[in-house]
């Protein structure tokens, strides 16, 4: 028997790119509500999840079976997706008529289906989210299913006629930024057949880390966006669902089994699809452990961009290298095309502002472990030698960006080297352990490693510019317009801010989790507590005649709300230190 592979190629030939043979105007624009197995709304009929569909009518016309490229968002509706943050639109019909980014515009006229989901209870679909959880992926992979003729879908959300993706050749690509990315990564790990291939940006495998770190619960609201993502019905239906998975998650900074059934790297070995990511290190939306930990575990055919930036789409850092490479990815993977895109370099990375190069994996092969202690007046690569202590008082109302400014300061800890001889690459993850007391029955810690010499770098900590980028009034087109969707979008450039330092690396954790991330304790003033944690992944230059700094610090105002006591805290030089990843 011919593998479906063989079949498809029979249908696409293999290319280097396919060249637009067909017309966004006259596609065929349909919506199907894909069935799921739940009904979390408890509505007493089972969920169903919109699916609004763009595909050619020239194969359709022909019986020819088209591949599909699918994403699965809450964002739809509420607040659109993109820099200009589209939302769908439709005709007077209810027929979607507007399809958020460019990938319709794009890869519709080369022979793809575009599928576009709202997530279970936002803009037409029923049903409530799980954030992440296993209903939630499980959902995902049910629309891929029907894309394979393993499920049911429908004309209406309630009742109507069943509808088949017939059109379908069954190869199913998933991409998606941000939540959409992170519904991407954990559909990939039920290992669906009929998903090749995901293409996440900025997504999430790990929200622990997203809402604590290490024991220290970050305050936000667990279901990671604004209250509007549900429609009004959901809102209704949901809010006993919500509230049941609010006392799951806790509040307490503690690893549980509604963490664990939301960290995907344990499943790495269940994905069957390749994957391609792309993250900043500067992003503060996703941190980028999400990536570090999921590229780690990964055994599949796998690609990354990495940048030096924030919470943004690579499509608006370099719009024609990331179009092309997207195209060429999925072509490998939908269409089987020999172009070479899976032996290519696997790792594209920024070091500086808009200076790209191209390696074989991440992070660099040479880097090793090098520790740094801190001592009075500096930080050096020998540990102290006599008993030394330091302290500072917890203040809630700084952050590490205050912490990280020269100086003295009675409210953080400030270890720096000397000038650096040579350029040092450090790239990977750190880890620090801390010996600390505390004056107080709960403290945190925060910790930030810093590059101090001026530099020019992605202005990503202004909000104002997110990610680094800054919109110009130009447009450029990136496939096919219609009537009620253009393919013209916003050209950006670069935004960038001179610096005298940059922090390059962050951690924080609760000092009562010191043995277990599972359950925190009190802690006595009279005793001091070892506890070592990870800091966020980097990759980062040092250069010659900048030094490297150890900032410690207690609550940053930035992550977590304020104690019910501003401690004191001491710590035992002699017993912390800083290891970081060295690159030859």
């Amino acid at each position: 028997m011919r593998s479906l592979l063989a079949l498809l190629l029979v249908a696409v030939p293999p290319v280097e790119t396919q060249a637009p043979l067909y017309s966004y105007e006259n596609a065929i624009r349909e919506t199907a509500w894909v069935e799921l197995d739940v009904d979390l709304d408890r509505d007493g009929h089972r969920d169903r999840l919109a699916a609004d569909i763009i595909r050619p009518s020239e194969p359709a016309a022909g019986g020819v079976k088209v591949p599909v490229l699918m994403d699965i968002s809450p964002y739809y509706a509420c607040c659109g997706r993109g820099n200009e943050a589209q939302k769908k639109t439709y005709d007077a019909e209810g027929r979607p008529a507007g399809f958020p980014l460019y990938y319709d515009n794009h890869f519709v006229p080369k022979g793809y289906a575009v599928v576009l989901v709202d997530m279970a209870g936002t803009n037409r679909s029923t049903g409530c989210m799980d954030r992440g959880g296993p209903k939630d992926v499980a959902a995902g992979a049910q629309v891929v299913n029907w894309l394979n003729g393993r499920a049911r879908a429908y004309t209406k959300p309630f009742g109507g006629e069943q509808v088949s993706a017939g059109w379908s050749t069954g190869a199913v690509g998933l991409w998606g930024k941000s939540h959409d990315g992170w519904l991407a990564n954990g559909i990939a790990t039920t290992g669906v057949r009929g998903l090749r291939t995901v293409v996440s940006i900025a997504g999430n495998t790990d929200i622990y880390r997203t809402f604590n770190a290490n024991g220290a619960w970050r305050g936000y609201v667990q279901d990671s966006g604004p209250p509007q993502l549900y429609n009004e019905r959901a809102e209704r239906l949901c809010q006993p669902l919500q509230e049941e998975l609010n006392r799951q998650a806790g509040t307490d900074g503690s690893w549980n089994r509604y963490w664990q059934e939301r960290y995907y790297p344990a499943k790495a070995d269940s994905v069957r699809a390749s994957v391609f990511l792309t993250q900043g290190f500067g992003d503060y939306a996703v941190p980028a452990s999400n990536f570090s930990l999921w590229w780690e575990a990964l055994r599949v055919p796998r690609k990354a961009w990495l940048f030096q930036g924030g919470h943004v789409d690579p499509f608006d850092l370099s719009r024609a290298d990331y179009v092309s490479t997207v195209e060429r990815w999925f072509d490998r993977w939908l269409r089987g095309a020999d172009n070479g895109v899976d032996r290519e370099p696997a790792v594209k990375i920024e070091h500086a502002p808009d200076q790209w190069s191209e390696e074989a994996t991440w992070p660099a092969p040479s880097a090793r472990p090098v520790t740094w202690w801190p001592r009075p007046g500096g930080l050096g690569p020998a540990p102290v030698r006599e008993p030394a202590q330091a302290s500072f008082q917890d203040d809630p109302d700084l952050s590490r960006f205050d912490w990280a400014k020269e100086g003295p300061s009675e409210h953080r800890l400030l270890f720096t080297s000397e000038p650096l001889t040579s350029a040092t690459r450090l790239s990977g993850t750190s880890r620090v352990t801390v010996r600390v007391r505390s004056s107080t029955p709960v403290a945190r810690l925060g910790v930030a490693v810093v590059d101090y010499g001026p530099a020019t770098i992605r202005d990503y900590v202004d909000i104002a510019k997110p990610g680094g980028i800054r919109n110009l009034t130009t447009r450029s087109c990136w496939g096919q317009s219609g009537p009620a969707d253009s393919a013209c979008y916003l050209d950006t450039e670069t935004a960038t801010t001179s610096v005298e330092h940059e922090i390059v690396a962050t951690g924080w954790a609760d000092l009562g989790h010191h043995a277990t991330l599972r359950r925190g304790v009190p802690l006595e003033s009279d005793r001091f507590y070892t506890m070592t944690f990870e800091l966020s992944p980097m990759d980062h230059i040092v250069q010659e005649g900048h030094r490297l700094g150890l900032v410690i610090g207690g609550t940053d105002w930035w992550e977590f709300l304020e104690p019910g006591q501003r401690p004191r805290l001491t710590v035992d030089l002699t017993r912390t230190s800083l290891t970081l990843p060295t690159a030859r």
